[in-house]
């Protein structure tokens, strides 16, 4: 079985108001990932990712890059582990 990871995530630049939640919920589909997404009133987006490691990289990967039009400055890994949700949700803004 493939290693387990769960991270979670920061996300900033200009990333609220480009669909980065839509998108980043399509893109945990893809991936198999479950997890979160959310808008923080700061302006950054918020993440966690969990599942194989490799699709884990991949979403932190295409993170760096966002929907078409996000302008992303970093990603920024706040945390490793901790409990895995069912599925993927977007949150509400915190």
């Amino acid at each position: 079985m493939a290693e387990q990871r769960t991270v979670h995530v920061r996300i900033t630049g200009d990333v609220q108001g480009v669909g980065f939640r839509a998108w980043t919920r399509r893109q945990a589909a893809e991936l198999g990932l479950s997890g979160w997404v959310r808008n923080m009133r700061d302006g950054a987006v918020e993440a966690l990712f969990a599942g194989a490691q490799r699709d884990v990289d991949a979403m932190i990967q295409r993170c760096r890059s966002g929907p078409r039009a996000a302008i992303v400055d970093d990603v920024h890994i706040l945390a490793e582990g901790g409990e895995v949700p069912e599925g993927f949700s977007v949150k509400p803004t915190m």
